[in-house]
């Protein structure tokens, strides 16, 4: 087993918010701003099904990239450390692929530039969430609140205000954001300053075979339920979750128009989910995870995140007007903020392999990505069947289901 890295708090922090800032913010800019209006462009009359076809490609492409960026970065030996030359080096081709997306004539370059991107994307994102294991034990709640309560939230939220400035010129758009991302990247990279792990080489070696994915070893890849039971408890509920805020974020718009029929106030309720939503999880990023850290609580207030989305959903469920479009921005931003803040901080205490931390994080980050595809599919169903009104069911079940298996966790007290 390679010896423990332990990177100071002090460096970690503004590395995991600049980190995920830099990579997330330019991605959400490209794909709800720049790539919709590139298609625009390209192929009009096709504009809907071309959008579709691509958020399904990034959605397959990145569930696999990231598992194998996670792995590859786990048997990295260099003297930059295991993540780092797999970090810059994706931020670099994620910049050359939205380079050359820009500069695309035709619907397939753009989708070939933008497969690229999203392997590229994937290979940033795998190893740098894995810097969440360099804190110390008595900090991973305070690096998991910098990752994910506010790189994350402020990634989501905060560059789509410039990025609407380039909405004119969005190929120039998509060549600075893809060199914020490379810069941004890099500078957090440089502040984490991962130390060289050669001397692990030898010792990997030895245990090469261990890592091999042929079938007899798929039990060593992916443990069995009574081996992995915490950890898989732990994907099936963030995927559940996902599912659960996708289902209602994926229509907003139409929820805003068809369902409540806010008519001229539809901009305005949008902009207070936004608004409160970014500000509730920004707050959670600066407390959650100190006060996890300080009274030795992280099951707990991850379980229940997911009952404050339920009772967000519950609120628009039975108000039809901007007091239900209100409550549940705030228990949805305080259920989003807490997870956010934390459930990263949870898989690691639930990882049955210490030493492949980086591939599966990277199989955990594939929760990020299915309730994307998922959860706008889900929801159309449950609308086709019983109306708008079956999105906030779906919301409220699956988000219960992820409470519980958030809560049958055994391996983390509280």
């Amino acid at each position: 087993m390679s010896n423990k890295v332990v990177i100071s708090i002090k460096r970690l922090v503004p590395a995991l918010i600049i980190g995920p800032a830099s990579w997330l913010g330019p991605y959400i800019v490209m794909l709800g701003l720049f790539l919709p209006a590139l298609l625009q462009e390209l192929d009009a009359e096709h504009k809907v099904a071309m959008l579709a076809l691509f958020a399904a490609t990034g959605s397959i492409i990145s569930a696999i990239s990231n598992m194998v960026a996670g792995a590859l970065s786990d048997n990295t030996h260099s003297r930059f450390g295991k993540r780092a030359p797999w970090i810059v080096g994706g931020a670099f081709f994620f910049m050359l692929s939205m380079i050359g997306a820009a500069f695309s004539e035709g619907v397939t370059m753009l989708l070939i530039c933008w497969s690229i991107g999203q392997i590229a994307l994937n290979f940033i994102v795998a190893p740098m969430v894995a810097w969440l294991d360099f804190a110390a034990d008595e900090h991973k709640g305070k690096a998991s609140s910098a990752y994910g309560g506010l790189g994350m939230a402020l990634g989501n939220n905060g560059f789509n205000v410039i990025g609407a400035m380039f909405l004119g010129q969005f190929r120039l758009g998509f060549i600075i954001f893809g060199v914020i991302t490379f810069i941004g990247v890099l500078l957090a990279t440089l502040l984490v300053h991962e130390p060289s792990n050669l001397g692990e080489k030898e010792e990997a070696g030895e245990e090469k075979q261990h890592y091999s994915f042929s079938m007899d070893s798929l039990r060593q890849v992916f443990p069995a339920w009574h081996i992995g039971r915490d950890y898989y408890l732990a994907l099936i509920g963030k995927v559940f979750l996902g599912i659960g805020n996708f289902a209602i974020t994926g229509y907003i718009l139409y929820i805003m128009t068809d369902f409540l029929k806010l008519g001229n106030q539809t901009q305005a309720g949008i902009q207070l989910v936004n608004s409160i939503m970014f500000f509730i999880g920004v707050f959670m990023g600066f407390f959650a995870g100190p006060i996890a850290d300080k009274f030795k609580i992280l099951k707990l207030p991850v379980a229940c995140s997911a009952l404050f989305l339920a009772l967000g959903a519950l609120a628009l469920y039975l108000s039809h007007d901007m007091t239900g479009v209100t409550i549940y921005a705030f228990c949805a931003g305080i259920g989003m903020g807490l997870w956010n803040s934390l459930d990263n901080y949870l898989n690691l205490q639930v990882i049955p392999d210490k030493d492949r931390v980086g591939f599966f994080l990277g199989v955990y980050n594939v929760g990020n990505s299915l309730p994307q595809a998922i959860g706008p599919v889900i929801a159309a169903a449950a609308i086709g069947i019983i109306g708008f009104s079956g999105v906030f069911v779906v919301s409220m079940v699956f988000a219960l289901i992820a409470s519980f298996c958030i809560f049958s966790i055994r391996g983390v007290a509280r």
